[in-house]
């Protein structure tokens, strides 16, 4: 969870061939981000930045825990603490049912359907919803321009933010945000209203860490804890009253969806239905480490490729984006920026 990718040419397959470089991106761009807004979506998470977007909805997800409605919620229904494993592959499964297949998919369809039946159980104030919603438009974005291989396109940033608004809507959210930029603020106003300590949340969070250590070499396991809490930033550390880990922390260890170890639609749901400031040696330590260990995560034969094989092309309802006034910013080389905190979430220095 939450590691350094350090793939610096990755190599995509477009049928029997290779994709170049900055082919897909040039794809994307061709696209209405409004009209085609899932199916850019897909191209970005399955081809462009599977690794990334995996590690950054793992972020998001974990930020949530520092609300403390949300994460006393967790705890008391105990899915995270007693079966962490479970409820990391319901949640998974379902949301990249909705990217691999789309919207109005029966197994689309259906994976909606479960989300809302295991949100109907509890009693989740709208606000919070709309919250994590937030999270997984702008934590993935910050993420990528912070460590991607090349910044997220302006289309791509539009696209993400309609699919999430669409996936909204049909959780039966009020009050969504209509751009990026307006995600974002309502993230970071509520972030800097709402996070807090509580003790329930706190288990979550450790629950969740020994989870993400239990996939790799039991040895690994403080190397890893370590890596982590390097890339929480200063809010989420004081939320859950975690020690600030040293400079050098621990390796970064890319992976895909190799974590998943079980799964399937109609069994998912409960019994009920950094300060980002690190030393750049620290973070060279990480590379350096990972770069060993990267052939470890292959050997289970399933490549990021694989993880979405249908086409996601239902094309969701317009919004009133202006692409042109945003211009989209530069791509990057294979080097690594190093993130530092904004208002509370990682962002490209």
């Amino acid at each position: 969870m939450l590691l350094l990718n350090v793939e610096l040419e990755p190599r995509w397959q477009k049928g029997d061939g290779p994709v170049k470089r900055y082919e897909r991106l040039e794809q994307i761009r061709r696209m209405d981000p409004r009209e085609e807004a899932s199916e850019i979506y897909r191209l970005t998470s399955v081809h462009e930045f599977p690794w990334d977007l995996a590690r950054a909805l793992e972020l998001a997800l974990y930020r949530t825990y520092a609300v403390p409605a949300i994460g006393r919620l967790l705890a008391e229904t105990a899915e995270l603490t007693d079966r962490p494993q479970k409820r990391y592959d319901d949640t998974a499964l379902l949301l990249d049912a909705v990217v691999e297949h789309g919207f109005d998919s029966e197994a689309g369809r259906s994976a909606i359907r479960r989300i809302n039946q295991m949100h109907r159980g509890y009693d989740i104030s709208n606000a919070d919803m709309r919250y994590v919603l937030c999270t997984f438009v702008v934590v993935p974005k910050r993420w990528i321009d912070a460590y991607g291989w090349r910044r997220m396109s302006r289309h791509e940033i539009v696209a993400s933010a309609v699919h999430y608004r669409t996936l909204g809507r049909r959780m039966g959210i009020e009050g969504i945000p209509e751009t990026y930029e307006e995600f974002e603020a309502c993230l970071d106003a509520y972030e800097e209203a709402h996070f807090g300590w509580d003790e329930g949340a706190r288990r979550v969070a450790d629950s969740t860490l020994d989870l993400m250590t239990s996939w790799y070499p039991r040895p690994l396991a403080p190397l890893l804890r370590a890596s982590t809490l390097a890339l929480l930033d200063e809010p989420l550390l004081r939320a859950f009253r975690y020690e600030p880990p040293g400079a050098d922390g621990g390796p970064c260890l890319p992976s895909g969806r190799t974590e998943r170890r079980t799964g399937r639609l109609e069994r998912t749901g409960g019994r009920r239905c950094a300060r980002g400031d690190r030393a750049r040696s620290g973070a060279q330590h990480h590379v350096r480490l990972s770069r060993r260990l990267r052939g470890r995560g292959r050997r289970d034969g399933l490549t990021p490729q694989l993880r979405c094989t249908a086409s996601a092309r239902k094309r969701a309802s317009s919004s009133t984006y202006d692409v042109m006034s945003h211009p989209e910013p530069a791509s990057r080389g294979p080097r690594f920026a190093f993130a530092r905190r904004s208002s509370g979430v990682i962002r490209r220095p």
